[in-house]
């Protein structure tokens, strides 16, 4: 299917399917322009959209792949795709992954998650097979562990890894601790998590010859979100025109950001997709346009990746951020913010892993620097502790296999709440 006018994906969307009727019911008949339709909230869009009886799709679901969405972050939802939206889906991803450094003939192992209806192993596999690069794939998956993954790698000669940056992390300790040489991947593709550099770090020790990409952005429930830009900077993507439209709206007003280097929420309208529309739908994460070419956007996370500890709301970038600061010699390999509850009280718990073999030397400072670093930009934080409000801020140490995953998507959960609930 190619990509339809915005006029008429409106028009369709309005007359087939009535949540998309009732959003759009006090405008006029020929609202045509996005800047004339609300933002869908996504709260209401999946209440609207169950399995059964769906209000958002137009149509009967008679011929679709059903595949489930938003295991990470809240109650799995589902989303659906004709074999026309799918082929179409994976065919604009796979041109963009030319932009990656995909050659021709480089052996691809896909170490994305597979089973429980879940899409990126699937995804990327499919989207491989139509680059318009050839190429020969390897689909281990996320699931297989470490020790038949590695041998695996070897015998083929793999030279791209793709999957997602817990994933590669896990796999990358195991080839350290084990001294296993795989000199043959020189390009390590990520997606479905940001990529940080403490990861990196763990990255170039395991593989030194590799360099560390944006697979692409995308999701199941969006669609196609951002193709990726060569360059130093893997968070950088620009929209898959004419297949998808992004906008960055303001976070208080809503309004479209067009400057560049003013942050705001990431909205898409997906152009292809007719059974499930997808027009002016949230995407979760947070953007800027960079100006360095039309339509190049960088993302900046995720939109409300953080917990609330007392009366402290943090952010997983401002611990991110933190640790960045304090670790000058490059202990950290990865981080998980546990939030407990004892003693009446809420408290922070910073799970830091280090890298395999390190000797520890220096643990004590570098955690009194890391609280320092957080609470110098959270003063709420040690303010709660004054009050009483809230415990301390501490520093646990851990291996990166000792952080605690989504058991479907193999992705790192960053904020792991222990607190006990009635």
């Amino acid at each position: 299917m190619s990509a339809q006018q915005l006029s008429d994906l409106i028009r369709f969307a309005r007359h087939s399917s009535p949540f998309y009727r009732d959003l759009y019911a006090s405008l006029p008949p020929h609202a045509d322009r996005l800047t004339n339709l609300p933002v869908v909230d996504q709260k209401e869009f999946w209440a609207a959209n169950t399995l059964h009886d769906s209000r958002v799709l137009t149509g009967p679901l008679s011929e679709a792949t059903v595949y489930k969405t938003g295991g990470t972050t809240g109650s799995p939802k589902f989303s659906v795709y004709t074999r026309d939206e799918w082929r179409t889906f994976v065919t604009s991803f796979g041109q963009g992954l030319v932009d990656t450094g995909l050659r021709p003939g480089h052996r691809v192992a896909d170490l994305f998650y597979a089973g429980e209806l879940y899409a990126s192993f699937l995804f990327v596999l499919d989207s491989l097979a139509h680059a318009p690069v050839d190429n020969v794939r390897l689909p281990i998956g996320g699931g297989a562990p470490p020790e038949t993954t590695i041998p695996t790698l070897r015998d083929l000669a793999a030279q791209v890894l793709a999957g997602t940056p817990t994933t590669l992390c896990r796999l990358a300790e195991q080839v350290v601790s084990t001294g296993v040489r795989l000199d043959s991947v020189e390009l390590l593709l990520f997606g479905g998590e940001a990529l940080f550099d403490d990861q990196r770090r763990l990255l170039a020790t395991a593989f030194p010859r590799a360099e560390a990409r944006s697979v692409g952005y995308a999701s199941v429930d969006a669609g196609l979100l951002g193709r990726p830009v060569p360059g130093p900077d893997a968070r950088v993507h620009r929209a898959f025109t004419p297949y998808s439209v992004v906008e960055i709206l303001d976070d208080s007003t809503d309004e479209p950001v067009t400057e560049p280097g003013r942050p705001g929420r990431v909205v898409v309208t997906s152009l292809f997709r007719r059974l499930m529309p997808i027009i002016r739908y949230p995407a979760g994460d947070r953007a800027e346009w960079t100006g360095t070419g039309p339509g190049h956007f960088r993302i900046l996370g995720r939109a409300e990746e953080g917990v609330r500890v007392g009366p402290v709301s943090l952010y997983t970038q401002d611990a991110q951020d933190a640790v960045t600061a304090a670790d000058t010699a490059g202990q950290v390999v990865g981080m998980q913010l546990v939030v407990r509850r004892w003693e009446g009280r809420d408290g922070l718990v910073l799970r830091l892993a280090t890298a395999p073999g390190d000797p520890g030397h220096g643990r004590e400072q570098l955690a009194g620097a890391v609280v320092a670093e957080l609470e110098a930009v959270r003063p709420l934080y040690p303010e709660s502790v004054r009050a009483g409000f809230v415990h301390p801020l501490s520093v646990e140490w851990a291996r990166h296999r000792d952080l605690a995953v989504n058991p479907r998507s193999g992705k790192l959960v960053r904020v792991l709440d222990e607190r006990p609930t009635a």
